[in-house]
């Protein structure tokens, strides 16, 4: 399976491919005032507003560092009403992909309490790297605001 690698700090995670629309440079988005904590605001992809969580302020408490290999990365997940939306996810050193194999990642046993899209962990030579569930970066409360934006859009 082939994966979209990236850092949190020194940390190296995963996303799968499949649910990757596109990978842009960073640009400046719109803020959201009010916000929930990781929704750095809205950017313009192709015409249509969509959201744009900064994984790194939302895992490490700090926004991602604007460098060159930081980029936003268009993402699709499920809504509540089962409808396929956009979502961007800004990230520290977008620059690989890996091919792994799913079956190589197990739970790491701390799964209570832990952010839900934090997934299963792999082990080689390099250390860990860990997969993110894309469609667990929304919690209720951010899934809550952007309900609201899209009722106001419409």
């Amino acid at each position: 399976m082939l994966f979209l690698a990236f850092n949190m700090g020194h940390d190296l995670y995963l996303l799968d491919v499949h649910q990757v629309e596109e990978v842009l440079p960073y640009v400046a988005a719109k803020g959201l005032p009010g916000a929930p904590t990781g929704v750095v605001g809205l950017i313009d992809y192709r015409g249509a507003p969509i959201p744009l969580i900064d994984i790194t302020l939302l895992a490490l408490g700090r926004p991602s560092v604007p460098v060159l290999s930081t980029r936003m990365v268009v993402t699709r997940y499920s809504s509540l009403d089962g409808e396929q939306r956009l979502l961007a996810m800004l990230a520290e050193r977008v620059t690989d992909t890996l091919e792994r194999d799913p079956s190589e990642f197990a739970p790491f046993g701390l799964e209570p309490g832990t952010p839900p899209y934090l997934g299963p962990v792999a082990s080689d030579e390099e250390g860990l790297t860990q997969w993110v569930k894309v469609e667990a970066l929304l919690s209720e409360e951010i899934r809550a605001a952007l309900l609201c934006q899209v009722a106001m859009s419409e």
